[in-house]
């Protein structure tokens, strides 16, 4: 029997799903981390190229260790032995068939906000790959867009900054001071409203807590 937790995770994920496919998003409420691996996989065919940016998101729930165990060509950042490698990759990412991310929030009215350094996860969600699979938790769910981007400007970037080990005010302080350091990584702050074209993007919202 579900917990009032979990029916109110469904409740909401639902409806956010509702509003995702208004703004011509393809959308989907998994319950648990296990069943958006189950789905994420189902969307790609096999021998697809497959890619990733910095999502701890994707890789703690298990699913890049999922797309390198299938039979998919997997092209993967985190192998690359050297920062020009690494560059590399990021842009044979841009190329591929399915890019998978996670995003620093959703309001719930469908909205995503993402904030980037280098900027490769927001321009593969802007544009190139031929699809992008967005893993998102339950804990990354705002009112609001003002509230999703407060979210991930004081929420996932300090936490990433701490998680690079950068030299940023946030990371004295753990919230956001709009700073110009050469450490900041909020370099690109990326607001998606509709997905165009249409279900290029695939919304997997997961009635748990996952990432930043």
């Amino acid at each position: 029997m579900s917990t009032p937790v979990e029916k109110r995770n469904e409740t909401l994920g639902k409806a956010l799903v509702a509003k995702l496919e208004t703004r011509h998003f393809e959308a989907y409420y998994c319950p648990t981390a296990k069943e958006a691996i189950e789905k994420a996989l189902s969307l790609v065919p096999e021998k697809s190229s497959v890619s990733w940016g910095g999502s701890m998101s994707i890789r703690d729930m298990g699913l890049t260790k999922a797309f390198h165990d299938g039979n998919f060509e997997v092209i993967d950042r985190d192998l690359a032995k050297s920062p020009e490698e690494m560059g590399d990759l990021h842009r044979q990412a841009l190329l591929t068939d399915y890019f998978i991310t996670s995003t620093n929030a959703i309001s719930k009215d469908g909205i995503l906000v993402n904030i980037d350094g280098t900027g490769n996860r927001v321009a593969a969600l802007c544009f190139g790959p031929k699809n992008v699979i967005v893993i998102c938790g339950i804990n990354k769910v705002a009112p609001d867009l003002d509230c999703a981007v407060a979210r991930a400007r004081n929420v996932a970037a300090p936490i990433n900054a701490f998680r690079f080990m950068g030299k940023t005010p946030c990371v004295s302080t753990g919230s956001c001071h709009n700073c110009t350091s050469p450490d900041c990584i909020c370099s690109q702050v990326v607001i998606t409203r509709t997905s165009r074209p249409e279900k290029r993007i695939k919304v997997i919202l997961v009635g748990e807590e996952l990432g930043y």
